[in-house]
Formats: C-alpha cells, sequence, structure tokens
C-alpha cells in the first residue's frame, strides 16, 4: 500500500483568504483616491485661494465632504437627511448656480457613492442594487411621470417647456435620495443615527416655524434673506409657519413624520423620556404653527395611526393631553386660522380659491378629449401673468396625477402606495430596534401622505418628501452585524492540510 500527503486547502480557507486579499486591494484603493484628492485639493486650494477665495475655501469643503463620505458612506446618508430640511427651501441660483443647496449635496454624495462602487468599494448592502417591489414601484412612478408624459406630448405635437422638463425629473431626485440612503447605511447603529439626525433637523425646523408664525421680527428677517418663493416676502408674515422649507404644508408633514420617529424611538429604542417629551413638544408646535387645516388633519391621522400599529396604552394616555398643551401654547396662531370660516362662504378664501381654480382651470381640461386617460402635461402648474407669482398650482394630488400622467401614473402610485405599505407594516410589527422605527415612521408618513393628497400634491413637497423616501429606505435595509473588534479575524489564515493515507 502506497502512502502520501498531498496539501488540500480546503475551500472555506480558500474563500476568507480571497475575501483578505480583496480588502487589501480595496484598502490600498482607498488610500490612493485618498491621497490623490488631498493632492490636487490642496493644489486648487493654492492656486486660487489669492485669486478666488470663497470660491477656493468652498471647492476645500467639497473636497472634505467627499473625502469624508467616501471613508464613512454612512455619512453621506447623515448629511441628505439632516442638511435637506434646513436648506430645501433655498431658491435655485441664489446659493449655487441651477441648483438647491440640498440637491447640489445629494449630488456630491451621490456622485461619491457611485466612485465608490466603479472602485470597487460598494456601499450597497450586498453589492448589488436588488430591484425588489419597492424599488419597482418608486421606477413605475418616475416612468410614468416623465417618460409617458413626454412621449405622449411628442405624439400630440404639444411643445415641451422648460417647466414640464423640470417637473419630469422631481421623482427621479426623490428615487435618488432613496437609493443614496438605501446604499450608504448598512447596520442597525446607523438606521440609528439616521433617525436621531431627522429628528434634530425637525427640531430645528419647528423651532424657526413657532417663532415665525408669532411675528418674532429677528427670525422673519433672517428668512427673508435666503427663505423667499416667488419673491414673497410677505408670506414670512401671514402667521404661517414655512420656516426653512418655504412651504407651511411641508413643514406640517415632516412634523408628523418625524413625531411617529419620536414614538417609535420611545417605545422600541430606549430613547431617554426627557428627549422624547421635549422633542414631542416641539414638534406638534411645529405642526400647530404651520397653521394649515390639513396639517392639522394630517397630524389626526398619524396619532391615529401610531395608536393602532403600536397598541401601546402609554401613548394613548399622553396623547390627549399633549395635543391640549401645544394648542394652549399656540391659541393667537389657531385663533387667527379659525377667523377664516367666518366668511360669507362659511369657508376659508383659501379653500374657495382651490375649487375655483380646480373648477376653471384643470378639471374642464383633464374631461376636454380624455385627457385623464394619459394626462395633459408634466407641469404641475399653469402660467397666469394676473397672478402675483405668475403660476397657478394643482391643489389637488388625484388631480395632478392624472394631470401630469393620467390612469398610468395613478395606478403607479397605487402599486407604490401599497408595496411600501406592506414592507413598512411588517417592519413595524415584527422587525426589532431601529428597523421597527423607520417602519412604524413609514407606515405612518404613508397614511398622512395618502390622505392629504386629496388636498395637495403631498408625493413631491421638498423637504417632507425626501424625509418620506428616506424613511423608506431605512425601512427595506437588511442591517448588516457590526463589524468585529477583534483585528486577527482580518489575518489572512493558514492553508489547512489534510494528510491522506491510501
Amino acid at each position: 500500500m502506497t502512502s502520501y500527503s498531498p496539501a488540500v486547502t480546503s475551500y472555506s480557507a480558500l474563500e476568507r483568504q480571497v475575501s483578505y486579499h480583496a480588502s487589501l486591494r480595496r484598502a490600498a484603493v482607498r488610500q490612493a483616491v485618498t491621497r490623490t484628492l488631498v493632492v490636487v485639493g490642496a493644489l486648487l486650494a493654492g492656486a486660487g485661494a489669492g485669486l478666488l477665495p470663497l470660491e477656493a475655501v468652498a471647492l476645500g469643503i467639497v473636497i472634505v465632504l467627499a473625502i469624508a463620505v467616501w471613508r464613512t458612506p454612512a455619512l453621506g446618508a447623515y448629511l441628505v437627511m439632516g442638511l435637506t430640511p434646513l436648506t430645501t427651501g433655498i431658491d435655485r441660483g441664489t446659493l449655487i448656480p441651477v441648483l438647491r443647496p440640498n440637491e447640489a449635496l445629494l449630488a456630491l454624495v451621490g456622485g461619491v457613492l457611485f466612485a465608490r462602487w466603479l472602485f470597487g468599494l460598494r456601499a450597497l448592502n450586498g453589492g448589488r442594487v436588488q430591484v425588489d417591489t419597492v424599488l419597482g414601484s418608486i421606477l413605475a412612478l418616475a416612468l410614468t411621470s416623465s417618460v409617458v408624459p413626454l412621449v405622449w406630448l411628442a405624439l400630440r405635437n404639444e411643445p415641451i417647456t422648460s417647466d414640464d422638463l423640470l417637473y419630469t425629473l422631481v421623482i427621479w431626485k426623490y428615487l435618488g435620495v432613496f437609493l443614496l440612503v438605501r446604499s450608504a447605511v448598512r447596520t442597525a447603529a446607523e438606521i440609528r443615527w439616521c433617525l436621531l439626525v431627522s429628528i434634530g433637523a425637525a427640531v430645528l425646523v419647528a423651532i424657526v416655524a413657532v417663532l415665525q408664525s408669532r411675528g418674532v421680527g429677528v427670525v422673519i428677517n433672517a428668512l427673508s434673506h435666503y427663505y423667499v418663493t416667488n419673491g414673497n416676502v410677505d408670506a414670512l408674515s401671514d402667521s404661517r409657519g414655512s420656516s426653512t422649507l418655504t412651504l407651511p404644508i411641508a413643514v406640517a408633514d415632516l412634523m408628523v413624520f418625524n413625531l411617529a420617529i419620536i414614538v417609535g424611538m420611545w417605545l422600541y429604542a430606549r430613547m431617554r423620556p426627557v428627549l422624547v417629551v421635549g422633542a414631542a413638544c416641539m414638534i406638534v408646535a411645529g405642526t400647530l404653527a404651520a397653521a394649515e387645516f390639513s396639517g392639522v388633519l394630517g397630524l389626526a391621522v398619524g396619532v391615529l395611526v401610531l395608536l393602532v400599529v403600536t397598541q401601546s396604552g402609554r401613548l394613548s394616555k399622553i396623547t390627549l393631553p399633549g395635543l391640549m398643551l401645544a394648542v394652549l401654547g399656540l391659541w393667537p396662531v389657531i385663533h387667527v386660522r379659525l377667523l377664516g370660516f367666518q366668511s360669507t362662504s362659511g369657508l376659508p378664501v383659501s379653500w374657495t380659491g382651490r375649487l375655483f381654480n380646480l373648477r376653471n382651470y384643470f378639471w374642464p381640461v383633464l374631461r376636454e378629449g380624455n385627457n385623464y386617460l394619459l394626462g395633459v402635461r408634466p407641469a404641475a402648474r399653469i402660467p397666469a401673468p394676473h397672478r402675483a407669482n405668475g403660476f397657478i398650482w394643482i391643489e389637488s394630488g388625484y388631480t395632478w396625477l392624472l394631470w401630469a400622467g393620467g390612469i398610468p401614473l395613478l395606478l403607479a402610485f397605487i402599486f407604490f402606495v401599497v408595496s411600501c405599505w406592506r414592507v413598512a407594516w411588517s417592519a413595524a410589527r415584527h422587525a426589532t430596534g431601529s428597523q421597527r422605527v423607520a417602519g412604524l415612521a413609514t407606515v405612518t408618513a404613508l397614511a398622512v401622505m395618502t390622505v392629504l393628497m386629496s388636498f395637495d400634491p403631498h408625493l413631491t413637497y421638498r423637504g417632507s418628501a425626501d424625509a418620506l423616501f428616506a424613511l423608506i429606505a431605512l425601512t427595506v435595509i437588511s442591517p448588516h452585524p457590526a463589524p468585529p473588534n477583534v483585528p486577527p479575524s482580518l489575518r489572512p489564515p493558514r492553508p489547512e492540510v489534510i494528510h491522506v493515507h491510501v
């Protein structure tokens, strides 16, 4: 009988070795790119500091942010979720040419993450983009709100305006928010940080809204420099808290979404009660400071959903007293809004004006030639030179769906709500920790948005829509376990030798 001992390397050991060498290559690429960015940034900053100092400083900030996001992808999600509510009300061209500051930040972070993907340093969970029902529903929304109406306009030989093109990009932008958060966030701890950042930003927005609604001159003057829509400075002093979103109803939506996060953090993530009470009171006050009746309706829907989903006795006991305290604190603002019901029609002027516009400018056009089948055009407004702001907007979300994309866009919206609701409901009921909080907030946000779409196109409101799509992304993430703290686990394994005797 012959005896020999061939060295046979096991598959698992070989797999670990390959993984180790791949991690070394990724680290080398990371270091090379980081060094290149630092050198290029230093050269450009040195060359431009004397000629264009402000531009040089801005470029330096961009490079630092790019390096930080390259090294820590989750930081990109924190920046987008934290800075978007604070900057989205700044008009395009005010600080940055063409783009709003939050759109420029989204492009920067998305570009860095895409570059990581090209270099093989995938931040995306699992390294691949999986087109599940949620992502598919958002893609359906994007396509039916852009490609379908543009093709329909071309077939009818209708002119395609710049306004049409801008509106076709809206859902694509929110798809970008969804993909960015979904690809950058990997662990439960990072999901928790995203939720905390969202709460912090919402509290700041609420503080500004409350002070603005109470007529604090310093706040109104500060907002008048950058946060003015269509040059209408007077709108800052009409007892409505538009805050840094420049849209009161979007402020109310953002508040309700974050109230759901706060409740979830209190019930499922052990957030300190003192912080919960303080943040919740400020958020409810911000909702009422927006002084929108649909915002109050959204708050009622949100609280009802929270009570049903959580089935928490503690929450039910504090809900009514908390709302009463908020109403008492902001009664002067609420009283001003209630005066609108003392008109001859019994309705506020804003409501009668909304119905007049729908009945005279939009519904007749939808009925004409069955335009509701494939829509009229992507732009959600029509020019009106006789108006102060130059446009008449569609103040009905479901009318906007039919106007912009017809039946295909309406069906895509229903598919989107159902798909996201099923995933979020499952997370809110069966997940644990921060992901359960994200599921609860997403369920609440979807319910509020779907109900309030009867009044306005809440699906696309800047600031609140960004928060909605970010929450959906946090809900569908499959958190990876935290990386081990033991460095030897990264060491290459020794070949496993098996002695075979024949």
